[in-house]
């Protein structure tokens, strides 16, 4: 593991690159003009191999902004290609931890919901299957443990929809700890929601070979110290 400026590099061959994504830096470049990962990564990628002209770089997932953790990304078209496939194919495997309010009304299960976006309050809601536009969402969570009121969930991410875990959670009674989006909070507006892309595993694009990387959350940082042992 290396670490280039403040991304944490937990991998890389000459087809992938997985990295540790910070909080608050957005995958890619949005309006507000901050720093990205996309570009962050290029620029590194260039400097480290001394590249001439453009560097490729394929996004294949995102995280939200506010959500930090593992991520891969393609270090060429046709990885970027197979990648997608997966992700396409449900075989690439996504495990988040959150920290949500209270406790499930069941330790664990599976929700299932349709979502539609509004692009224009960057804003995601549960609707009817029959909604046009509609998409289905799907997840298992699992409650690893209970502090403070709260509970930290482990997350299997079927789906890839927006907002998805937050909207889902959010559904269901348990919104996540620090969301003012779909939570109850209204203060604290330079705070973190506890959502950490803990666990991405996938089929290496050219080697066939299953791999998996990990990332932890910030021990030190509340909520998650709460869970430290856990």
């Amino acid at each position: 593991m290396s670490n280039k400026g403040k991304v944490i590099i937990l991998y890389e061959d000459n087809h992938l690159l997985v990295v540790e994504k910070p909080v608050n830096v957005p995958t890619q470049e949005d309006s507000t003009g901050d720093p990205d990962m996309l570009t962050m990564l290029k620029e590194d990628i260039k400097a480290r191999y001394n590249k001439p002209g453009n560097v490729y770089l394929g996004l294949v997932h995102r995280l939200d902004r506010p959500v930090g953790g593992v991520m891969v990304f393609a270090r060429t078209s046709k990885s970027a290609s197979r990648l997608s496939e997966q992700i396409r194919q449900r075989a690439f495997g996504k495990i988040y931890l959150a920290v949500v309010h209270g406790k499930p009304e069941d330790k664990k299960g599976t929700l299932r919901h349709f979502l539609v976006k509004d692009t224009v309050t960057n804003t995601v809601k549960v609707v009817g299957r029959d909604i046009k536009g509609a998409k289905e969402a799907v997840l298992d969570y699992e409650m690893l443990g209970f502090a403070d009121l709260l509970s930290l969930c482990r997350i299997n991410l079927h789906t890839g929809r927006p907002h998805q875990i937050r909207v889902q959670l959010a559904a269901v009674g348990s919104p996540l700890y620090g969301d003012r989006k779909y939570g109850p909070e209204t203060g604290n507006p330079g705070g973190q929601i506890a959502l950490w892309a803990a666990e991405i595993r996938f089929v290496h694009p050219t080697t066939g070979e299953e791999l998996c990387f990990r990332s932890e959350p910030p021990r030190n940082h509340y909520p998650w110290k709460l869970f430290f042992q856990v």
